[in-house]
C-alpha cells in the first residue's frame, strides 16, 4: 500500500514543493501581533488544502486570547484500526535579524539543493509532507490504513499559551490512540534515529532597578548602581565558569544520568568539533557530560535577552536605573516548571546586593519533559520503518527543544507522541537563513506514507491495553 502511494507523491514532488513555498510566503509569526494577516493567511491556505483532499470536520479550534488551530479527520479505516493524531504547526519564529538573510525571509529560494525559507525547516516543511501523505492515500487507495485527525497549531513558537484551555474545550474531537508529531526531527537523513522525547520548558523575565532615574554617568558614577552592571552581575551568578548551573534547588528531582540513558546518548555518531565549528564557538557547558548529553538530558538556564540604558546610535552618558532580562529554563525528567522557576527567583534575589529592587514577570508553570515508553506501539512502527528505509537498527534520540503538545496531550487526554519530523538540526531554525532539504522532502514522501502502513497493521486495542 504505502509504495503506490509513495510513487504517487513521488510524480506529485513538484506540486507539493510549489504548496510547501505558498505556505511558506505567509509570515505566520505568532508571537507579533502585526503579523496577524500572515497568520490568518496561513490558516487559510491550510484549510482549503484540508477540504480538498477529502478531509471532514475541518474547522478552527479557538481558545480565548490565544491563536485558532486548524483540525481536519478522516476516520473511515473503523473502529478497529487506531486512531493517529498527525502533529504539526504553522507558526514561525521572527526573522530578525533582516540583514542576515542571503534571500527574503518569507520569499522561498532554492540555492544548492536547500529551500530557504523562514519556517522551511521549523516546521512547515515537515508539516507539509504529512498533511501531502495523508493526501496521497486518500487520492491511491481512497482511505487511510488508519483513522485519522489532523491538528495544526498556530502558537507553537510562543510557548502554547491557550493550548491547554483549547484541548481542554475540545476533548472529545481531538481523542485518539496516540499522536505522530510533524515537529521534532530524527527521520530523515543518513543515519536512523528514533527521536522518543524532548526537554520541558519554563520562562521567566525580571526588571531590576537601582535608583529612582537614570543619571548623567560623569556625575553618578562611581558612586551610583548601575542597572546594567547589576543584572550582569546576577545572571552571571546563574553559572560557574565551566557552565555549571549554580541555582541552589533547581537539580532537585533530578535522577542521576544512568549508564543506559548515557549509552543511549551515545548511540548516534557525534562528532563534537565539527559541531562547535558549524556555530563558529568554542566548547563550554559541564565537563561531566558529553555535548550531547548537556543538549538533550541535562538542564539549562540560558538568558535569552537582556537590555537597559541607552542603545540608539551613537553615545549617552546615562548611567540607567532600570535593566531587564529574559531567561528561559530547559527541564529534564524529575523537574517541576513551577519549581525550576521559583528556585531562579530565589537564586536571583539572594544574590541581589542591598538597596536593588527585583520585579518578575510572567506566569507560571511551563511544560515538563516528555519520553515516550520503550514498550510503545509507536516506537516499534517507526523502528520497523526506518529498519527498513535505511537498512540499521535506529539510534534512540532526544530533543534537545520543547514540543510542548507532547506533553499536554499526554498529560490531558493521555496520547503519546512519537516525533517522526524530517528536519535535520544544522538547518538553521530559528536563526536567518533557515532552510529545509529538498531531499528530506523527497525522503519523507516515501517514510510517512511507510509508517502510515505500518501502524494500520496494529489494532486499536494494542494501545489502549498497555500497562
Amino acid at each position: 500500500m504505502s509504495e503506490r502511494v509513495a510513487e504517487y507523491l513521488a510524480g506529485q514532488r513538484d506540486a507539493i514543493l510549489d504548496r510547501l513555498c505558498t505556505l511558506i510566503r505567509f509570515p505566520s509569526v505568532s508571537t507579533d501581533p502585526a503579523f496577524a494577516e500572515g497568520m490568518r493567511g496561513a490558516r487559510e491556505f491550510l484549510l482549503g488544502r484540508l477540504r480538498s483532499i477529502g478531509l471532514t470536520e475541518v474547522r478552527l479550534l479557538e481558545a480565548p486570547g490565544g491563536q485558532p488551530a486548524i483540525f481536519g479527520a478522516w476516520t473511515g479505516a473503523g473502529p478497529d484500526r487506531p486512531t493517529i493524531m498527525i502533529y504539526g504547526h504553522y507558526d514561525v519564529q521572527p526573522a530578525d535579524p533582516l540583514p542576515l538573510w542571503h534571500s527574503p525571509p518569507f520569499e522561498p529560494t532554492i540555492r544548492d539543493g536547500r529551500l530557504y525559507g523562514r519556517g522551511a525547516s521549523d516546521v512547515k516543511g515537515s508539516t507539509t509532507v504529512a498533511v501531502e501523505a495523508v493526501a496521497g492515500f486518500l487520492a491511491v487507495e481512497g482511505g487511510c490504513p488508519v483513522n485519522v485527525k489532523l491538528f495544526l497549531e498556530g502558537e507553537e513558537e510562543v510557548g502554547s499559551p491557550s493550548l491547554p484551555a483549547l484541548v481542554k474545550a475540545h476533548r472529545e474531537l481531538l481523542a485518539a490512540d496516540a499522536m505522530l508529531s510533524a515537529d521534532g526531527g530524527g527521520a530523515a537523513g543518513k543515519q536512523p534515529a528514533l527521536n522518543i522525547g524532548c526537554r520541558g520548558i519554563c520562562a521567566l523575565q525580571f526588571s531590576l532597578r537601582t535608583a529612582a532615574k537614570d543619571a548623567h554617568s560623569g556625575k553618578v558614577g562611581g558612586a551610583m548602581r548601575n542597572a546594567l552592571h547589576e543584572i550582569a552581575r546576577l545572571v552571571a551568578s546563574l553559572h560557574d565558569e565551566q557552565g555549571r548551573v549554580t541555582v541552589e534547588g533547581f537539580h532537585d528531582g533530578i535522577p542521576p544520568l544512568s549508564n543506559a540513558l548515557r549509552m543511549e546518548a551515545a548511540s548516534l555518531p557525534f562528532d563534537e568539533a565539527a559541531w562547535y565549528a558549524e556555530f563558529g564557538a568554542t566548547p563550554f557547558g559541564d565537563p561531566a557530560y558529553s555535548v550531547r548529553e548537556n543538549t538533550t538530558m541535562r538542564p539549562t538556564v540560558e538568558v535569552n535577552g537582556m537590555w537597559g540604558g541607552y542603545t540608539g546610535d551613537g553615545g549617552k552618558t546615562v548611567t540607567p536605573a532600570e535593566a531587564h532580562a529574559k531567561l528561559t529554563m530547559r527541564l529534564v525528567p524529575g523537574q517541576e516548571p513551577e519549581a525550576a522557576q521559583t528556585a531562579v527567583k530565589a537564586h536571583l534575589e539572594r544574590h541581589a546586593p542591598p538597596g536593588v529592587a527585583l520585579e518578575f514577570h510572567g506566569r507560571p508553570g511551563g511544560t515538563r519533559a516528555f519520553t515516550l515508553a520503550a514498550d510503545h506501539p509507536l516506537r516499534a512502527a517507526a523502528a520497523a520503518v526506518l529498519a527498513r528505509e535505511k537498512g540499521g537498527r535506529p539510534a534512540v534520540t532526544r530533543l534537545g527543544g520543547t514540543v510542548p503538545i507532547t506533553t499536554l496531550f499526554q498529560e490531558t487526554l493521555g496520547i503519546d507522541s512519537l516525533m517522526f519530523g524530517l528536519a535535520s538540526p544544522d538547518e538553521d531554525a530559528h536563526a536567518p537563513n533557515e532552510f529545509f532539504r529538498l531531499s528530506s522532502l523527497e525522503e519523507g514522501l516515501r517514510l510517512w506514507p511507510m509508517i502510515l502502513t505500518e501502524l494500520g497493521t496494529m489494532r486499536a486495542a494494542d494501545f489502549r491495553t498497555r500497562g
